[in-house]
């Protein structure tokens, strides 16, 4: 008889944007001719860019010969997409990398729940509080994360960011073997200066920590004195993974692509305590279990570093930023605890008077027919807020604040 991985049945029933799904459709049912404007789910709503579709039908029209037609690609991406990437997204910060330390993928989604297959199951992990609930999930799979008891698992070890800490998480008490950083932060919207980004970096050399560090947000930062990657803190290549994603950046959400960084300076240790590296592990794991991310995805990833690329992504972002901003105003004005929305398409608002997040995202949908994501599903400390996010049509994000305001 076949026996089940029992760490799956410690996950709660349903994704949290699962649950956010079913009770909008219930809502959609009993309320037909009311029309639902979504800020929960992060999903763009922007179409490519000109640069990217026309890469597109040109890497289609090759498949359609014999003589450029293309096959299984490299599992770890092409060269022209990694040599891109060095270009553009890092030989201007003044940091240096190896193309086979880039590891294209079909979106950080998926690198971020599959990176903790490197490490061993009893290592201790640690999280900013709350979180995307990738990162926890993965463990828990795994049976890294312990149980779940009050709303916390019991081998995780939570750094909770809220307004009374101004979302600076502190240093673990404790050494911890894993720590997962996202900033700009998902689900708050809030930054990391270069000056806290250097203590984590410390932390981890001193500690022999291994942080696994999701920049998917990168490109929405519009402070100049806040870092954009981790390898721009020295001695960052010696303990840090870290994620990209086009996304969010480009509107890749359909189209898939994104890359994982893994310095081939990066240790891990076993057991007699011999030294190992992760990048071949991790190009070992890669080439079993992903046949790589398509041809046609990666020629439109490496298009959006072109000059028109470039500037037409710049748009798509200034459009969204446009959307917090104008988020960001209004919930103020309306007497809101707001964060985030300045270096990132997210925001992060307390609720009114300690409501409980479910609480409020049922009277904001039911009331304003608005929709928000609860934020204690991002973890405990996320309770008592809500996310909305700046994704949407500018039309639709204006007619939602408007909304807000006559039912405030």
């Amino acid at each position: 008889m076949a026996l089940v991985n029992e760490h799956f049945l410690k996950l709660p029933n349903n994704y949290l944007f699962a649950d956010i799904a079913k009770k909008v459709n219930a809502f959609r049912v009993s309320h037909p001719r009311d029309k639902v404007i979504s800020l929960g789910i992060g999903d763009v709503t922007r179409p490519l860019c000109p640069a990217v579709i026309e890469a597109m039908h040109k890497a289609v029209d090759e498949m359609a010969t014999t003589a450029s037609f293309r096959g299984y690609g490299p599992e770890h991406g092409y060269d022209f997409l990694r040599e891109a990437i060095i270009k553009n997204d890092f030989l201007p910060r003044g940091i240096h990398l190896d193309p086979n330390e880039i590891f294209i993928n079909d979106g950080a989604k998926s690198d971020t729940g599959n990176i903790q297959e490197l490490v061993r199951w009893d290592n201790s992990i640690g999280v900013t509080d709350p979180i995307y609930p990738v990162y926890i999930d993965s463990n828990v799979m795994i049976g890294r994360a312990g149980v779940l008891k009050d709303g916390k698992w019991s081998n995780v070890t939570y750094m909770p960011c809220n307004a009374e800490n101004n979302f600076v998480p502190q240093l673990p008490e404790k050494r911890v073997d894993i720590i997962y950083l996202c900033y700009p932060n998902n689900p708050t919207g809030t930054v990391i200066t270069r000056e806290e980004l250097k203590k984590w970096v410390n932390y981890a050399i001193k500690n022999d920590t291994l942080i696994f560090y999701d920049a998917a947000y990168e490109a929405y930062i519009q402070d100049p004195d806040i870092p954009h990657s981790i390898y721009e803190i020295k001695g960052a290549r010696k303990v840090a993974i870290e994620f990209h994603s086009y996304s969010k950046t480009a509107g890749f959400t359909g189209v898939r692509c994104g890359y994982t960084i893994v310095p081939k300076e990066l240790m891990a240790t076993t057991l007699d305590g011999q030294k190992v590296p992760l990048n071949p592990m991790w190009n070992r794991r890669q080439c079993t279990k992903f046949n790589g991310t398509s041809y046609i995805s990666q020629r439109a990833a490496e298009a959006i570093y072109t000059p028109e690329g470039k500037k037409q992504v710049k748009e798509t972002i200034k459009y969204y930023m446009d959307n917090a901003t104008l988020m960001r105003q209004t919930l103020i004005k309306l007497g809101f605890e707001v964060f985030g929305g300045e270096n990132a398409p997210y925001i992060w608002l307390k609720t009114p008077d300690g409501m409980p997040s479910w609480k409020f995202f049922d009277r904001m949908l039911y009331e304003a027919h608005v929709v928000c994501t609860p934020g204690v599903g991002f973890g405990p400390s996320g309770e008592g807020y809500a996310r909305l996010t700046a994704f949407g049509e500018h039309e639709q994000c204006m007619e939602a604040m408007e909304r807000l305001k006559n039912w405030l």
